[in-house]
C-alpha cells in the first residue's frame, strides 16, 4: 500500500493512525482491524473484526 494513503487514512470511529498488518489496518485506539481487499482498504466499522488481547497489546509503545 502507498505510504501517501497510509499518511491520511485514519480510523472512521476515532480518527486516529492506523497502522498497515499483513492484509489490515489496525487502529490502536478502536482496538479493530480493517481489512484490505484487492488493495482497497474497506474502511467500515462493520467490516471490522476485533482485535484480539494480544494483537492489541503489540500495538503498544515499548
Amino acid at each position: 500500500m502507498d505510504k501517501r494513503l497510509l499518511d491520511i487514512l485514519v480510523c472512521p470511529v476515532t480518527k486516529g493512525k492506523v497502522e498497515l498488518r499483513g492484509d489490515e489496518l489496525w487502529s490502536r485506539q478502536a482496538a479493530l482491524a480493517y481489512p484490505v481487499r484487492d488493495g482497497v482498504p474497506v474502511m467500515l466499522e462493520n467490516e471490522a473484526r476485533a482485535l484480539t488481547l494480544e494483537e492489541a497489546e503489540s500495538l503498544k509503545p515499548k
